[in-house]
């Protein structure tokens, strides 16, 4: 199996970064095209399970944006042509505890799509 395959990786790494600017700039329209529109994509955050496309659009429409934070550390890696994963830490403005994110992405037909979401807070 191939890793990190140069063009893939920047193609994920570019559409990890297009996720980012959206959710500090609160584009649902971005954020909605670059999740898995399907009831197996789910999103777990730090006080919410969220099962399928729907319920994590309603989060979002309901939430009012993202707090501000700035990433730290973030990995991501290709695994063969069709499947990677992100992982990030992240620090919220102005507060003390790191924060971190994986997603898993997989490339379908109309690009990178993450299908499984985690955010959670040191505790």
């Amino acid at each position: 199996m191939n890793i990190d395959d140069p063009a893939l990786l920047a193609e994920v790494t570019a559409a990890f970064n297009a996720y980012e600017a959206a959710l500090m700039a609160d584009d649902l329209a971005i954020m909605d095209a670059l999740f898995h529109n399907a009831p197996t994509t789910n999103r777990f955050g730090v006080g919410e399970a969220l099962w399928g496309i729907e319920e994590i659009r309603a989060f979002r429409m309901g939430r009012g944006g993202s707090p501000r934070r700035r990433l730290g550390h973030v990995v991501i890696t290709v695994y063969g042509d069709s499947f990677a994963t992100a992982d990030a830490e992240f620090f919220r403005d102005g507060a003390d505890k790191c924060g971190r994110q994986s997603q898993s992405w997989v490339k379908f037909p109309d690009g990178w799509k993450v299908v499984s979401a985690h955010v959670s807070l040191e505790g």
